[in-house]
């Protein structure tokens, strides 16, 4: 990677945002996910079948809610605190993401993401392979459990957004858990109106539905832009900001259907270098900047690699998978063995 230290000074430029590309994303995102709910509770008189072709699509654009939410914690969606916080606390409520409490937590991900000293925050549960070996056998039982695709993309979604958001984290400020409430009385209040009007099965088959695929594809882009095989962990003392946005957040290519959806977040490493950016000039801040252009890139394909990735190999700065720690440790005695002198 070349100009390292210069790079931030390079994606500057594209850290403004512009009011009407910002509302006019709202309106192509809003707009047809409202619509496509509504053929979908209209499809239920015919077939559930039927309503899971508009139910997928709008799974899609609720993930792009999700952005345009995720883009308003950063502050960076709208030039005005106020319209981010704002615009941010609605889309939280179509997400069901508290705006305070998930941006407190984002903003330490971001400035923690790949140090090994400072886990916990969040991030996705990652231990080395020194870790694991070391921990009692109800926590390595407990990780392999986490680490289950079923657990993960389907029990995690429900846990993550329908249970711990709902709760305020520990010390958390005042104005920090008022929004929280907030966010939890406006959801239950559009349950309560939506189940009465429209009956609480319709809306449970069409909204809960959305709900797992968009879920699931949100925890999914989360975990394979930052668990890919030659990702990036240091210690504390070795960790640099720049090289763990560069290096340990992956360039996902995706289709232009699915980028659009995904509101350009396979530009993973862009963001993390520069948060700031909104996420329409993330494609463009990483076509104008060339370092950027020779990031780890994964493919739809390449991807699918990542969810035997379990483990982080310190020794070889890699992932691997629960069986990959017998041919890691193998490695490591080899080349124990190899570097000591002849007699």
């Amino acid at each position: 990677m070349t100009n390292i230290k210069t790079l931030k000074k390079e994606v500057a430029p594209y850290e403004k945002s512009t009011t009407k590309e910002s509302v006019w994303q709202m309106i192509n995102t809003l707009g047809p996910f409202f619509l496509l709910w509504f053929l979908a509770y209209q499809s239920l008189s015919i077939s559930y079948w039927l309503a899971l072709v508009p139910i997928v699509i709008a799974a899609g654009f609720l993930t792009r809610i999700f952005i345009i939410f995720h883009d308003c914690t950063h502050f960076s969606f709208f030039k005005s605190r106020k319209a981010n916080r704002a615009v941010g606390t609605a889309m939280g409520v179509l997400t069901l993401f508290p705006f305070d409490q998930w941006g407190h937590d984002h903003a330490v991900h971001h400035a923690t993401s790949g140090n090994l000293d400072k886990r916990g925050t969040g991030d996705i549960w990652t231990l080395t392979i020194d870790e694991y070996i070391a921990a009692p056998l109800k926590t390595r039982l407990a990780y392999r459990f986490y680490r289950n695709p079923f657990v993960m993309f389907v029990l995690g979604p429900i846990y993550v957004f329908l249970l711990k958001n709902r709760f305020n984290r520990k010390n958390a400020r005042k104005k920090e858990r008022n929004n929280t409430y907030l966010v939890n009385v406006i959801i239950v209040a559009l349950i309560a109106l939506l189940s009465v009007t429209l009956g609480w099965q319709e809306f449970l088959l069409v909204q809960g539905s959305i709900f797992m695929v968009s879920g699931s594809i949100g925890i999914w882009l989360f975990y394979v832009q930052h668990t890919f095989e030659d990702s990036y962990f240091e210690e504390d003392k070795e960790w640099q900001y720049v090289l763990a946005a560069v290096e340990g957040s992956s360039f996902y290519k995706l289709p232009k259907v699915m980028q659009f959806l995904t509101g350009n977040i396979g530009y993973h490493h862009v963001h993390h270098l520069s948060p700031r950016v909104p996420n329409y000039k993330l494609e463009q801040a990483h076509e104008n900047t060339e370092p950027l252009q020779n990031v780890p890139t994964i493919s739809l394909l390449t991807s699918l690699k990542s969810l035997r990735f379990k483990l982080w190999d310190e020794e070889n700065k890699t992932f691997v998978s629960f069986r990959g720690i017998k041919s890691s440790a193998k490695s490591s005695a080899r080349i124990s063995t190899e570097a000591k002198p002849e007699l």
